[in-house]
């Protein structure tokens, strides 16, 4: 579900997409003027069993209506009864995030009219929220590794309950608009962050850091693509220190999307102002097929939501919650980990975001390394993060459904260290252990032959059969050209069937060429 391999190339994409028009008439223009702001406000589904003000449960593929009780339904008559776990998991959210928390904080009633809203409100926490001021800190890190990796810090303005609406589906058959409200009244943690960010990178790295706090303290499963975390964008431009008109990019539904389209309203937005137009404060959608935002409607007019109190509610009394439970269970958190990983094992801040960012991989990097403290950390490491992982996704498999044990991948890890095995046959093992799963590495290795040849007599057989083949590649070397040498070792490596060790090969082979 996390998250991993983000866009650079894509943004790229997205950016050359939208060169900025070459108008005469506005030649004076000069984009380094502009900075981008960029807030964040992140919706994220409560881990609970049951709604937020209802006892109806909250399974994400139940059968469509199947929960959905008559609060939910807005029933006349029916009255919200709080769900004390779903406070309890905003609590715990807002201590890790540093958050002041308001010992009585009160329920609002936010109007509009959608299908999927049956009661023509929302109730939340628009004035007196459960938490306010706190902040997080991520590093942001370039897939271009020529741009160094930075820390930022994102300040939280506010962390509010509210309830989610239902969803609407088209039906294709019919041709109408049906209703499923299962999803209705289900328990959400809006967290609301001033606009401090700059780019589509910050905003998909602050994601992605929540993301791996949501996986620690269990308060919200972080699933994107069950619609469990969603992102709206404000982003604007402007060349003074006000800000300038924004427009709120809504339900954003994965990492990728956050920074693409971040990304493309920003030059969307500069584009406007070089030809002279004017940005437009509206709500856009993202288009993944064309990489483009799309107006959704415009804001020029203050929609009223008639905000009022929320009369079946009294106000929630934080004084009956055990903060300091809830407090000394906190467990490690990221930060900890990375830190603990970078003193540990000596990785760079990179290596430790690539490991940190697939939760399933750290958590076989930990039992490989605790299975043998002497194995090398970075040849676990390269394993993992490249050749396991690359497997995965030539299978279309996400980490979490992986059945590979850990144990197993330690196995390949130690073909590789005691030169058993090359780098080129361990990426065979490793498809092999998908498909022949009652099968160790060290018997799929003996029955397909794929011992690596280090023995000194054999290497050296290997080397003068090539130089025999190819005699103008000798002479090439002895005459100076030393690259011809790189021919040579590939073809040892042909002949051997890439078993061949090509570190002794190549030490051998230059210890004949220069002897005449």
């Amino acid at each position: 579900m996390y998250i991993r391999k983000l866009l650079p190339k894509h943004s790229l994409q997205v950016i050359n997409h939208l060169k900025l028009s070459r108008n005469k008439s506005t030649k004076t223009f000069d984009k380094h003027k502009w900075k981008s702001v960029v807030g964040l406000e992140i919706h994220a589904q409560i881990s609970s069993e049951s709604k937020l003000f209802s006892a109806a449960g909250t399974k994400f593929d139940a059968v469509v209506n199947s929960q959905v009780a008559l609060f939910d339904a807005a029933i006349p008559g029916t009255l919200p009864r709080i769900n004390e776990k779903c406070v309890e998991a905003a609590i715990l959210t807002a201590l890790v995030l540093g958050c002041n928390l308001n010992t009585v904080s009160s329920f609002d009633r936010k109007h509009y009219f959608y299908a999927d809203m049956p009661a023509g409100y929302q109730i939340t926490q628009q004035f007196h929220p459960l938490a306010e001021k706190g902040q997080i800190t991520f590093h942001v890190i370039d897939q271009n590794i020529k741009n160094l990796p930075y820390s930022k810090t994102s300040l939280i303005k506010q962390i509010q309950l509210e309830q989610d609406s239902g969803r609407t589906i088209y039906d294709d058959f019919s041709k109408n608009s049906l209703i499923d409200l299962n999803r209705a009244g289900t328990g959400l943690m809006e967290l609301v962050f001033e606009p401090d960010l700059c780019n589509g990178l910050e905003a998909s790295a602050l994601v992605k850091e929540l993301l791996l706090i949501f996986e620690r303290i269990k308060t919200c499963s972080g699933r994107m693509e069950e619609g469990a975390l969603r992102v709206d964008a404000n982003v604007s431009i402007t060349d003074s220190d006000k800000l300038g008109t924004r427009t709120e990019i809504k339900n954003l539904g994965s990492i990728r999307a956050v920074q693409l389209a971040v990304d493309y309203e920003i030059f969307r937005q500069l584009n406007l102002i070089k030809e002279g137009k004017e940005v437009v404060n509206e709500t856009r959608g993202w288009d993944s097929i064309t990489n483009k935002t799309v107006s959704m409607r415009d804001k020029e007019v203050l929609q009223d939501y008639r905000f009022m109190p929320e009369p079946n509610l009294l106000p929630l009394n934080l004084n009956k919650f055990d903060i300091k439970k809830l407090q000394t269970n906190i467990p490690e958190l990221p930060t900890v980990t990375r830190n603990n990983i970078m003193s540990k094992y000596g990785f760079n801040i990179r290596k430790t975001t690539t490991l940190m960012n697939e939760p399933v991989l750290l958590s076989m990097f930990f039992d490989i390394m605790n299975n043998d403290s002497l194995r090398n950390p970075s040849r676990v490491w390269n394993v993992l993060t490249i050749e396991f992982l690359t497997e995965l996704n030539k299978r279309s498999i996400e980490p979490k459904q992986s059945e590979i044990p850990s144990s197993v991948i330690g196995e390949v890890v130690d073909l590789l260290d005691n030169n058993t095995v090359n780098l080129v046959h361990a990426r065979k093992v490793i498809a092999k252990i998908f498909d022949e799963k009652n099968k160790s590495p060290s018997q799929i290795v003996i029955e397909n032959n794929w011992e690596q040849i280090s023995d000194i007599e054999e290497i050296e057989k290997l080397c003068k059969e090539v130089m025999l083949e190819y005699p103008k590649a000798v002479k090439d070397y002895r005459r100076g050209k030393l690259q011809a040498i790189k021919f040579l070792i590939s073809h040892i490596a042909k002949k051997s069937n890439e078993r061949a060790n090509l570190a002794l090969a190549s030490k051998k082979l230059e210890e004949f060429l220069k002897n005449d």
